[in-house]
């Protein structure tokens, strides 16, 4: 069966008597076009299955009142947090948001921002997939001139706004924990150090280390996707080690959980045996049993603040660029998973 041709502002004219340009500008609710005929306008486009061209609009006006958000994952608490913050703050504007994920993928990423940059997107906040490495489709964006604003995974050589917490810091105050707890062998499950949150994660636990005169061994570091399968898979290696840790330092709640479930599979004691602390304190590492302990990354205020540097971007475009570098302090969620004292 032949597809249904899509109704246009003419065929809404043929049906009123009207001109094409008197139906668009009822549309757009022109202030000289009468109530009377906006209503009739409005019923007819209703009747016909009127869908406006947005693309076309956008191209006409150079504003779609759009904005796309590219994230890793949906799964996740802290993205969707983060999302649901943004769409507050925009659609209180009058601006509408494309969501996009990338599950973690370089070349969805890069698909994501050919559609996005292809429908005519006001701005686009984004937070990088694990694999990305090449920056030429953020320089993409950059070079079109749509606003482009990174939160929590975001590389420097772009020199676009920023949001995120203190990683490095985060490291020192997970570490400086599990030392107060009497920990001195200390793994570490990372992300992907090409990745800057996670090589700032990953300097801070070294670093700390070295503050704390506990050694440092290769063995007790790894770099993941930091799945729940990930966790699973290292934390079986670092119990299969001559000398097992006594802390492990997880970089995301989903990897710490596996790494839970391995422990109890293999009846290792939390945090008595092992102590462990996760990363972005996800709902279920409060409900799990033992709690897991995590960092907070603040996603609402990250969400915010992403969309209200957007807001500011897009209401003095041609002023010059004072990057936005906004950096908030991590705080450590204490549960039963790393409390020995």
């Amino acid at each position: 069966m032949a597809n249904k041709k899509k109704s246009t502002i003419k065929d809404i004219a043929n049906v009123l008597g009207i001109t094409p340009s008197a139906v668009s500008k009822a549309l757009n609710n022109h202030p000289r076009i009468s109530q009377q005929t906006k209503t009739a306008v409005m019923q007819v486009a209703e009747n016909l299955n009127y869908q406006p061209n947005h693309i076309a609009t956008a191209l006409r006006k150079g504003k779609s009142n759009l904005v796309g958000v590219i994230i890793p994952r949906a799964n996740s608490n802290f993205f969707s947090s983060i999302i649901e913050k943004i769409e507050d703050v925009l659609n209180e504007k009058g601006y509408n948001v494309i969501i996009t994920q990338s599950n973690e993928s370089y070349k969805k990423e890069c698909q994501s921002i050919e559609a996005l940059l292809f429908t005519q997107v006001d701005g686009i906040i984004a937070s990088m997939a694990n694999e990305t490495v090449k920056l030429d489709y953020y320089n993409k964006v950059k070079q079109k001139g749509v606003p482009l604003i990174l939160f929590d995974r975001g590389e420097n050589d772009l020199n676009v706004d920023y949001v995120g917490i203190d990683d490095y810091m985060s490291s020192h105050i997970v570490i400086k924990h599990l030392v107060d707890q009497g920990c001195k062998r200390i793994a570490h499950i990372g992300g992907f150090s090409h990745t800057r949150i996670y090589k700032n994660r990953i300097r801070g636990y070294i670093d700390a280390l070295e503050k704390y005169n506990l050694p440092f061994s290769d063995e007790l570091i790894y770099e993941c996707n930091l799945r729940k399968v990930d966790g699973k898979e290292i934390m079986k290696k670092l119990l299969d080690l001559p000398i097992r840790p006594d802390g492990i330092y997880v970089s995301g709640d989903y990897a710490a959980l596996g790494a839970l479930e391995e422990m109890k599979a293999q009846h290792v004691k939390v945090p008595e045996d092992i102590a462990l602390v996760g990363f972005s304190n996800e709902p279920f590492s409060e409900i799990v049993t033992p709690g897991i302990s995590s960092i907070e990354q603040h996603s609402e205020e990250i969400g915010r603040l992403a969309a209200e540097t957007f807001l500011k971007r897009i209401a003095n475009p041609d002023e010059p660029v004072t990057l936005n570098k906004m950096i908030l302090d991590p705080e450590l969620i204490v549960r039963a998973s790393s409390k020995r004292k």
